[in-house]
């Protein structure tokens, strides 16, 4: 899609701060409209008075994956159609996974995949309609890559990943365009004591999750990442005729995630012949159209 042609209507969850949040003043500098969702919309009357009619605030948690419908409806109602949806809304967990139980797990999902997920559903039928949109999965370097403490809500952003993985193949014949985005950290409020999210901790893991829980929440404020960048960063990537699935984001999650990939290759070529040793003999790889 063009995001420099014609007034666009985006959906943005989470769109009260952080990287939802400058996207969504980015969009409205542009001339575009936003229906912006926060669990405290109230936080949006600063845009709110500053854009008018063009912002359309709305309350909701992403966990409530019924009233993803709601808001998509509305949103339809208000400015005719939905251009661009972008599944933001989340937030961090730490806890070792003895630590974390099935409720706080199930959170993780319900916030990153279930909830995105719903939204996904309930914008195609409008894009396929028009044969153009663009879909927007705000992971994080953390859904390429894990380490202690974090596996819960990696969890959540590996789901994603491979579920948007699919749904970009489903819609590209329609002219729907899907972008993974795996930000590294961002000056946002994802490490802010009243947002990240601590399992009850458990003494035993001190010594292997002990530093990584005092980094999470040290990070709060000297992030390296600029949200204001990285949303004009996102603007482009959409009309790029050849952009990527994915979408690092910050000099980190290059770092890391160019360590991993050459990790995982290295592991692969170094037991390929093993791994090809549990064939049938003399069979091949099966052809196959995707």
């Amino acid at each position: 899609m063009d995001t420099t042609q014609a007034t666009k209507t985006w959906i943005i969850t989470g769109a009260s701060s952080g990287l939802g949040r400058a996207l969504a003043e980015a969009a409205l500098e542009a001339g575009d409209r936003v229906v912006g969702t926060a669990r405290r919309p109230e936080r949006l009357d600063a845009l709110k008075a500053r854009y008018e009619d063009q912002l359309l605030a709305v309350q909701h948690d992403v966990r409530d994956a019924e009233g993803a419908v709601a808001v998509v409806a509305h949103a339809i109602e208000m400015f005719g159609a939905v251009d661009v949806l972008v599944n933001n809304a989340g937030v961090g967990q730490v806890g070792a996974a003895e630590e974390v139980t099935d409720a706080e797990l199930r959170d993780m999902l319900n916030q990153h995949l279930f909830g995105p997920a719903a939204y996904v559903r309930a914008v195609l039928p409008g894009m396929r309609e028009t044969r153009s949109g663009a879909i927007v999965q705000v992971s994080s370097q953390g859904g390429r890559r894990s380490f202690p403490a974090v596996g819960s809500y990696s969890a959540g952003k590996f789901a994603l990943e491979g579920w948007s993985e699919a749904l970009a193949g489903e819609v590209a014949p329609f002219g729907i365009r899907v972008l993974i985005v795996e930000p590294s950290r961002f000056r946002t409020q994802f490490n802010a004591n009243d947002v990240l999210r601590t399992a009850t901790r458990n003494t035993v893991y001190d010594e292997v999750i002990g530093a990584v829980r005092a980094n999470m929440a040290g990070a709060d404020g000297i992030q390296e990442g600029d949200p204001a960048r990285a949303a004009a960063v996102i603007r482009r990537m959409l009309n790029e005729p050849d952009a990527p699935l994915r979408l690092a984001l910050g000099a980190e999650a290059v770092k890391n995630l160019t360590a991993v990939h050459q990790r995982d290759l290295a592991d692969l070529l170094r037991w390929a012949e093993l791994s090809k040793s549990a064939d049938f003999p003399g069979m091949k790889p099966a052809a196959r159209a995707f």
